[in-house]
């Protein structure tokens, strides 16, 4: 088989997940190409990664910052054009010479050109989960009429797509779970930093404490939803719409070891399970190089060292974001859209200790509270319009 060759833009490039793509592309330059690299804040990050990768674009939000870095690439003799603003995002996401964008800008932001990326047809590599949690409906239906390859890239997503029948995960709304056998869909989760501390603590967990994940190397907010497990949360939210699934096909099993990133179930028993050391390269390299696999320079499982696996039920009493995630799924039509508001500005509250890390389910409670009833889902601007009212409603509380 003579290997496809992608050429790719990267939103989200000086990120974790942006980071091991560019790790994935750089061993395998015959078979990956960059179109485009993007990036908020990290000009440094970005500007390094330009000049080795030679992209045609590099974009970035602010345009101090892109004068900033068209000035430094110039100087270095670099080719690459820089362009700034969100849409420029969607520009480089739809762009005829793309064929595969790794979507990997945290939080709502990356929503439209993820979308736009759909609409186009291209392979999308998934690692944003506000997309679906977002506009999960709208976009499964993007991807259905354009034709456009969908890959999860989120580690336990990747492993349930692994898992699956290959009928079942290439054309998931062709037929239900049950039709392919399957009974229920267990998303695995570490438990994050504070899945034995005592729960009388959890007032003074501080946001050094929360990013400190005992697993995975990632962003401070990504770290923070971890640690609240609303992470987990918006996971089965996706796990949904990326599988046709129901509420009752899916359920949470915390193993702390990270090592079974997620199992299947079926019908007659069996529980088919994919392992692998919890480094982000495997579902990166297994989502750029489908339906082949490549070397993704990750550290062979050792089975012997890990001694064993636990698991375990979650605890919704210390871990509630997990419980409201449940609820919004469960509520429907904008409730996803709110709880994803709300959980963003509680986080960077927290983050900016202004709220509590028992504030951030406390504060996502009562924005549902105040808003779910009240906004419609029937097209993305009313989604859009739901996000707004969450993040008002949230900043109102808080203020």
């Amino acid at each position: 088989m003579t290997p496809v060759h992608h050429t790719l833009t990267i939103l989200g490039a000086t990120g974790s997940i942006g980071v091991s793509t560019l790790d994935v592309v750089a061993r395998y330059p015959e078979r990956f190409s960059v179109y485009a690299l993007t990036g908020a804040s990290q000009i440094d990050k970005l500007f390094q990664q330009a000049l080795q990768f030679k992209p045609r674009y590099a974009v970035v939000l602010d345009e101090a910052a892109a004068e900033q870095l068209r000035a430094r690439l110039r100087a270095a003799g670099s080719e690459t054009e820089v362009l700034c603003g969100a849409d420029a995002l969607i520009r480089v996401s739809v762009a005829l010479e793309v064929t595969a964008v790794m979507a990997a800008i945290v939080g709502a932001a990356g929503m439209p050109p993820t979308l736009a990326a759909a609409k186009a047809g291209k392979r999308v590599l998934l690692a944003n989960k506000e997309t679906l949690v977002l506009a999960g409906q709208l976009f499964m239906d993007a991807v259905s009429v354009s034709g456009a390859e969908l890959l999860p890239i989120d580690s336990e997503h990747n492993a349930i797509f692994q898992v699956l029948p290959r009928a079942h995960r290439e054309h998931p709304y062709a037929q239900t779970l049950r039709d392919v056998g399957v009974k229920r869909i267990l998303l695995t989760a570490s438990g994050g930093p504070f899945r034995t501390r005592s729960f009388d603590t959890f007032a003074a967990i501080t946001p050094v404490e929360a990013v400190k994940h005992p697993k995975w190397s990632m962003g401070r907010k990504i770290s923070v939803d971890s640690a609240s497990l609303m992470n987990k949360g918006l996971e089965v939210i996706e796990a949904r719409w990326l599988f046709n699934a129901q509420l009752d096909e899916i359920a949470v099993v915390v193993h702390p070891q990270s090592i079974v990133h997620s199992m299947v179930e079926y019908a007659d028993g069996s529980v088919l399970a994919q392992l692998g050391e919890p480094d982000m390269r495997t579902p990166i390299a297994y989502g750029l190089a489908y339906p082949e696999r490549v070397d993704a320079g990750v550290k062979q499982l050792d089975l012997f060292a890990a001694g064993r696996l636990d698991f375990e039920a979650p605890d919704y009493q210390r871990f509630p974001c997990l419980r409201l995630a449940f609820d919004a799924l469960r509520a429907g039509g904008a409730a996803p859209a709110i709880l994803n508001a709300a959980n963003e500005v509680a986080v960077a509250a927290f983050l900016d200790e202004k709220l509590s890390f028992v504030g951030i389910p406390a504060l996502i409670e009562q924005v549902l509270n105040d808003c779910a009833g009240a906004c419609r889902a029937d097209t993305l601007q009313d989604l859009l319009h739901a996000d707004t009212q969450a993040r008002e409603s949230a900043l109102r509380r808080l203020g």
